[in-house]
């Protein structure tokens, strides 16, 4: 199930574009269009729930599978690390009302901080950007 008036929403159905890393018949995994570095992937279930106190056990266990499977991959690809964030409900800044987990790879010395919007990275262009997914795709497990 989705909701009209929801973005990730809108890109299950293939109403906004995203760069997909990974999709199947539950979840999809695209990357951050704001992302905090580089190959910054958002893991989403295709089915519409508000946050993790709303979805069934079993469904974000198949998120966190994906989740697992992104952070993997990006380690393959050199990250030292991964930030795994998921902000639920409005006290916790949650801004898209669709559960999500931000999957982020870090690197010593990177300077980032999660919560500074004005330290991001942005993609050069979508090249750059489909660059990076096709990556990510090519080291998932």
């Amino acid at each position: 199930m989705q909701v009209d008036n929801c973005i990730f929403c809108k890109i299950v159905k293939g109403e906004i574009k995203s760069q997909k890393v990974y999709e199947d018949q539950d979840i999809v995994a695209f990357l951050d269009i704001n992302p905090v570095n580089k190959g910054h992937v958002l893991v989403i279930p295709k089915d519409h729930f508000e946050n993790i106190f709303d979805i069934p056990k079993d469904k974000l266990s198949k998120v966190m599978e994906v989740v697992q499977k992104v952070a993997i991959a990006l380690k393959k690809m050199g990250a030292d690390g991964v930030n795994i964030v998921s902000n639920n409900g409005k006290a916790a800044e949650q801004h898209v009302f669709h559960l999500h987990i931000h999957v982020i790879p870090r690197y010593y010395n990177d300077g980032k901080e999660l919560d500074s919007m004005e330290k991001r990275t942005k993609y050069e262009n979508d090249k750059e950007m489909n660059e990076y997914a096709e990556r990510i795709r090519l080291f998932l497990i």
